[in-house]
């Protein structure tokens, strides 16, 4: 038993379960700021409802979250001591900004929010919910942050074989962190419009509470028509610095086997790694992938055979979970538009509410299948050209993470099935069943 692949499952596993929560806390907390704000301007006793139906879940769905995100920082000492020893002076910094300053905030605000509903005005109230957002997101920014140094790192020096810090603005505008933040919270705010218009559109096609529903789905698809363009938008600009700093994961997403210019992109392939070319293909466009990688049809693409074998990243993986992105990510900006023209026609457009109901799982499988073209395509580096993965982990032997790994997998999975029953069943309940 491989001690490192078994730690790589177990904190894939780990993290993809947790960021199962994550962008709908993100994404749902704005979209509840913004309907009590509305409350608090208008009096609209509707508003004050749709804030506490919609809060409920929030709440459910916060709690399995840091309940499932806290064991993923036992993991940079238990299963990933060397690589921790090595950036920890790095890495280590932000994590506790990110702990002691935006998790605090906003666990802390939240707890007023709960408390606080007959002990403050509704605007005081309204605020305090704003700064629930404000601090989820920020959590989100410094994660990402560190995130964006293993992927691109900056503001550092090597002393004593140890990655020092040395620059934190550096770190804290580092381009591949940034273009990070501005793809990964629109993700969550469209995760969190579809998960009030999916459950909108199963009260509405029931005919239950039809003004309240109704209200929420408008509200929610104007936050998932402009989330949908801003991820669009950002994803093309991350793709072009993808290709700057890490070219080898461009060749892989495209499964682009030889370096040349003008260089095509294929609609369809089949890779075959093991013979580095492509098993199947059809639909070449030549230049395409210059031009999405350089801005530029003529530019050079290096094709995957001109790296060391021992610096390519999964090639299958990675060209599939682009491929499964982009697709989806293109299919939520054509569900937006259709939503859009039928904002005011949604009783007399069943067929369009069924299918945002069954769309509520895939924002969630989009935003995963990011993650791990994200992370898969960077291997085998688990810092990108400083320390690879393989050198990283813990001296552990393989039965131990196999015990570990088997544990992690039954907890959350009993965890997983509670959080998403309670969520569901106060879901399919509505309104009614919240006291104004």
């Amino acid at each position: 038993m491989d001690p490192v692949l078994l730690s790589r499952l177990q904190f894939a596993a780990a993290t993809m379960f947790h960021f199962l929560f994550v962008p709908l806390t993100l994404g749902l907390s704005i979209i509840i700021a913004y309907m009590e704000t509305q409350y608090a301007t208008t009096g609209d006793k509707v508003y004050l409802k749709m804030t506490k139906f919609w809060g409920k879940l929030f709440l459910i769905n916060f709690a399995v979250g840091v309940v499932t995100g806290i064991t993923l920082e036992f993991q940079f000492g238990t299963n990933w001591s060397r690589y921790s020893e090595f950036v920890g002076d790095v890495f280590g910094s932000l994590l506790a900004i990110e702990a002691s300053v935006a998790f605090f905030l906003e666990s802390t605000f939240i707890g007023i929010w709960v408390f606080g509903w007959k002990k403050m005005s509704a605007k005081a109230h309204a605020g305090v919910m704003w700064l629930v957002a404000i601090g989820g997101n920020i959590s989100a920014v410094w994660i990402l942050t560190a995130n964006g140094f293993m992927q691109h790192p900056v503001g550092y020096t090597i002393r004593n074989g140890r990655a020092e810090m040395t620059d934190f603005f550096a770190l804290l505008f580092n381009k591949f962190s940034l273009l990070e933040i501005a793809h990964t919270l629109p993700s969550a705010l469209l995760l969190g419009a579809f998960f009030v218009m999916g459950i909108s559109a199963y009260h509405l096609l029931k005919k239950q509470h039809i003004d309240f529903f109704t209200r929420s789905f408008k509200i929610a698809l104007v936050f998932g028509l402009f989330a949908s363009f801003g991820v669009g938008m950002t994803g093309d600009l991350h793709g072009t610095h993808v290709a700057e700093v890490q070219p080898a994961k461009l060749a892989a997403m495209e499964a682009h086997w030889e370096t040349q210019s003008s260089a095509p992109i294929v609609l369809f392939a089949i890779p075959d790694e093991e013979n580095g070319k492509n098993l199947v293909e059809f639909g070449s466009i030549p230049g395409i992938l210059s031009f999405l990688g350089y801005h530029d049809f003529n530019a050079v693409v290096k094709g995957i055979n001109d790296f060391p074998e021992d610096e390519r990243p999964p090639v299958w993986i990675t060209f599939a979970a682009f491929r499964f992105m982009v697709l989806l990510g293109t299919i939520f900006i054509l569900q937006m538009l259709y939503g859009w023209t039928r904002r005011n026609k949604l009783l007399e457009s069943p067929k369009f509410l069924t299918m945002m109901l069954y769309s509520i799982p895939l924002p969630y499988i989009g935003i995963q299948a990011g993650w791990v073209l994200a992370e898969v395509g960077r291997q085998p580096w688990i810092v990108y050209g400083l320390m690879k993965t393989s050198d990283a982990a813990s001296p552990v032997m393989g039965y131990q993470v196999m015990i570990s790994l088997i544990g992690f997998l039954v907890v959350y999975g009993l965890l997983g099935g509670v959080g998403f029953y309670l969520i569901g069943k106060h879901a399919k309940k509505g309104p009614v069943y919240e006291k104004a």
